[in-house]
Order: C-alpha cells, then sequence, then structure tokens
C-alpha cells in the first residue's frame, strides 16, 4: 500500500489531502468532523485509511478550509460542501479508476454529507450525527443516553448493593428516571435540514450508532423519518477508539464499499 500526500484548489484556497492507493474501483471518502484533522482523532482515520487501502480500496482523506494543513478560513460543517465537492473531484482525478465514491463521515462530518445531499458521492456511511443547534450543545443527555446508562447500572451488581445500602441518592435517580421516559424533542431546523437531504439524494446509505456516545444517541429518536439501516457498535465511544470498535467500523465501512 502506497500512501501519498498532495494539495489540491478550492475557491481559492488550498487543502491538503492523503491518498492511500488501491486497485479498487470503489473508493472511500474520509470526511472529518469538527476541527479535527485529517488523521481523526488517536490517528483513527489514519488507521482505517490503512485498513480499507489493504482490503482493496483506495481511501482519500482532507483538511477543510481552516483547519490543519489547508488554508482559508474554518466556516464549519455547515458551510463545507464546497470543501467536500473539491476532495471528492481531487480523489476521482487522482484515482480514475474510480466509478464509485462512498463517503464516511463522523459527527458533524455526517451532517454534512446530509446537509449537502450527498453530492458528487455514491453511498453514504453516516455515523453519530450531530443534531444540536448551537444553544443546544450543552443541553442535558437525551432520554436514549439517560436509559442506556440506567440499564448499565442495573447490569452491575456492585450499583445493586449501593442502592440496598442505601448509597444511592434517591431525588436524583427519581429525576433520571423521569428524564429516561421523556418523549424525544422534536426535530430542530438542522434535524430538518439533514432529514430533508438525506431524502432529496437517493443514495444508498448506512447510519452507525455508538452506543456510548451521547451525539449518536441524540440522532436515534430522529431516525424513523430517514430511508436506509441503522446499526449499534456495543460499547463504542464517540471516536471508535475500543479495540472491537474499531474492527466493527471497518467491516461496516467495507460493506458499503463491497455493495
Amino acid at each position: 500500500m502506497t500512501r501519498r500526500h498532495m494539495l489540491f484548489a478550492c475557491e481559492g484556497d488550498t487543502l491538503a489531502g492523503t491518498l492511500d492507493e488501491a486497485a479498487g474501483s470503489s473508493g472511500l471518502l474520509i470526511v472529518s468532523g469538527g476541527n479535527e484533522i485529517r488523521s481523526g482523532a488517536f490517528s483513527g482515520q489514519a488507521r482505517l485509511a490503512a485498513t480499507i487501502a489493504a482490503a482493496g480500496f483506495p481511501v482519500f482523506r482532507f483538511d477543510r478550509r481552516g483547519v490543519g494543513d489547508s488554508s482559508g478560513e474554518n466556516r464549519g460543517f455547515r458551510d463545507s460542501r464546497a470543501d467536500i465537492l473539491a476532495a471528492s473531484a481531487a480523489f476521482r482525478a487522482q484515482c480514475p479508476q474510480v466509478n464509485r465514491v462512498v463517503a464516511f463521515g463522523n459527527c458533524d462530518a455526517a451532517s454534512a454529507l446530509m446537509l449537502m445531499a450527498g453530492d458528487m458521492c455514491d453511498a453514504l456511511v453516516l455515523s453519530n450525527p450531530w443534531t444540536f443547534e448551537d444553544d443546544q450543545a450543552d443541553a442535558l443527555p437525551p432520554a436514549a443516553a439517560i436509559r442506556a446508562r440506567y440499564a448499565e447500572k442495573l447490569r452491575n451488581p456492585r450499583e445493586l448493593q449501593r442502592l440496598l445500602r442505601g448509597e444511592v441518592n434517591l431525588g436524583k435517580l427519581l429525576r433520571g428516571l423521569r428524564g429516561a421516559v421523556e418523549a424525544p424533542p422534536p426535530a430542530n431546523s438542522l434535524v430538518q435540514a439533514m432529514n430533508q437531504g438525506l431524502d432529496a439524494c437517493g443514495l444508498p446509505h448506512m447510519v452507525l450508532i455508538a452506543e456510548n456516545d451521547r451525539t449518536g444517541q441524540a440522532f436515534v429518536p430522529h431516525f424513523a423519518s430517514c430511508n436506509g439501516d441503522l446499526h449499534t457498535c456495543a460499547g463504542a465511544s464517540h471516536a471508535y477508539v475500543e479495540p472491537h470498535a474499531r474492527e466493527w467500523l471497518e467491516q461496516q465501512v467495507l460493506a458499503m464499499l463491497r455493495g
């Protein structure tokens, strides 16, 4: 496997990209979430790229404007359409044998792909999509997250012993239980735009949820309005850093590439 670094243009700025070469006609475009550089959290995206390329599929990842080695202003995920389109075009130019591009994004990178209706892509792998408006980022965990936390506690004998010994704050427990049965909040404008984009694209797609991730859990109640497959990785954190979660993520991505 050969890894090459390169520069390409985006609306007058210069973006940095990395290509893991392979001979396959399907390729993976990795879109970074948040302000992460293209190597990803704990180099997770670099490792994912190497694994996918070793399986025969070329992989392209990049820094959007104002992030990492790319020039320009960081415009955030809502205004990253041009960056993603430029990366997709650069990927296809570097790998002319690629006739099918699968885009993978975690967190707000998944949201960005939904907002742009998967333009210039042929399939989407959307992981833990970000659904919070700016004023909701510090909100309490969603009911699904609270239920998951209490279910884990009830499976833990030590937690049950604490309850029997009177070491649990009953007032806090009752507040938590009330939160666990609350109805999901109505879709905000961001969620509505994301779902509209996904409905409009008509591309094959799957949604991946890390069981222990608040961001992913918050998206689950809104998934009913999407057409696609939802898969949950038990015991996984947001960036799938656990060995079993990393392997699970690789298998999901490979399934879409082979599809």
